[in-house]
């Protein structure tokens, strides 16, 4: 995977940079898998495998299980799922191996950070708190906290507007999946792309990522050595 790695463009130190969550930053995928298929089959429905499911993330909770059950069913499901995630969301939770190391780097430098996630917001926030990611950002923006969800522009502008401090400059958006690029590529942020979750390089680089990495770990070399130009 090496030899695959795509180095577009030089890295510039930008003005804020937007997370995403799961997957990007945290691997909570055990936990969100397992919701998923218990309430497709309480449900009466066919259980898809943990890879389908997996590769349906990225997107609103809605379009997911709209991939698994009936149209007219997705507002129960989503309902249902959101009633039983609490008791299960922090079973297998992982910070993924460089994460914080990004995080705290990036506020050494004076970037303001934010999450922007389709995850449920309370749910992202509960889980930024108790995994220690909330010293270092300065917002954290999901699912249900306004009438928009990525790859939206608006909600972008939102989460940029919202921060405590104007922000000029170049804003990365960094994340695991097709949808986290369109969303940087549609609000003209720069798209920084992670390996981390369901997609590959090859994936990402179509989506119109400007330089994917194979771990956290890899792109906190690349800040640090950034920081110390």
């Amino acid at each position: 995977m090496k030899g695959d790695r795509l180095h577009t463009s030089a890295m510039s130190r930008p003005a804020a940079v937007l997370w995403d969550l799961d997957g990007t930053l945290i691997d909570q995928t055990q936990g969100i898998i397992s919701c998923f298929q218990t309430v497709i089959r309480t449900m009466g429905f066919p259980e898809p495998d943990s890879h389908r499911i997996r590769r349906s993330l990225g997107g609103p909770l809605p379009e997911s299980m709209a991939l698994f059950i009936p149209s007219d069913r997705v507002a129960e499901s989503v309902k249902h799922f959101r009633a039983h995630f609490p008791s299960i969301m922090m079973d297998g939770l992982l910070l993924l191996d460089g994460g914080m190391a990004c995080l705290e780097r990036l506020s050494k430098m004076g970037v303001p950070q934010a999450i922007l996630t389709n995850k449920h917001g309370p749910t992202a926030r509960q889980v930024c708190e108790s995994t220690g990611i909330l010293q270092w950002i300065q917002l954290c923006v999901g699912n249900g906290d306004t009438a928009w969800s990525k790859p939206e522009p608006k909600l972008v502008a939102h989460t940029l507007d919202s921060l405590p401090f104007k922000v000029g400059g170049p804003v990365w958006m960094i994340g695991d999946s097709p949808t986290d690029v369109q969303t940087a590529l549609n609000a003209g942020l720069i798209p920084y792309a992670v390996t981390t979750g369901a997609h590959s390089p090859v994936e990402l680089r179509a989506a119109g990522a400007v330089d994917v990495f194979e771990s956290l770990s890899e792109l906190q070399a690349r800040l640090q050595a950034l920081s110390s130009v």
